[in-house]
């Protein structure tokens, strides 16, 4: 569990951290390498799950090394699937990270949603959902290593 505790923004306990694959920790299919630290430290920490369409179909293969549990997803409403899937693991223990349309719903749905801007961009929706906006993957990730520094940028 990560606690974070900003004024006027409240104390969130977060416990699970949904991903969004291709455009946030992928690209065309291959995990970035600039997330292996980060994610391997936030393992301990964080119940870290991935959440995907699996277009490629390298989602499984691509995250065998990395301890986090792999949701494919098969409604063709993929946005509400998403964000189902953050309502049933309790919204206020869940942060996620997105950079689609598909992400805008589960980011506004959790108790800390971040947008990221990757090589694939980000989508106005999920920006307009965000409470975060990071420059990159790696950036959001370790926010959660330094959970001070969101507090910083959260508080009212």
């Amino acid at each position: 569990m990560i606690r974070i505790d900003s004024p006027g923004w409240g104390i969130r306990n977060i416990e699970h951290l949904v991903l969004d694959f291709n455009g946030t920790v992928a690209l065309d299919g291959h995990m970035l390498g600039s997330v292996d630290e980060a994610l391997a430290k936030l393992s301990i920490q964080l119940r870290i799950h991935l959440c995907t369409a699996d277009f490629h179909g390298t989602a499984a293969q691509e995250t065998r090394r990395y301890e986090m549990a792999l949701k494919i997803l098969k409604e063709p409403n993929r946005a509400q699937e998403k964000a189902e899937f953050v309502r049933r693991l309790g919204p206020m223990s869940v942060a996620a990270i997105g950079n689609g349309n598909a992400d805008a719903l589960m980011i506004k749905e959790a108790a800390l949603g971040i947008a990221v801007i990757g090589q694939e961009g980000v989508s106005g929706p999920a920006i307009a959902s965000a409470d975060v906006v990071c420059v990159d993957i790696a950036s959001a990730l370790n926010l959660f290593l330094r959970p001070q520094r969101l507090a910083a940028t959260l508080q009212r």
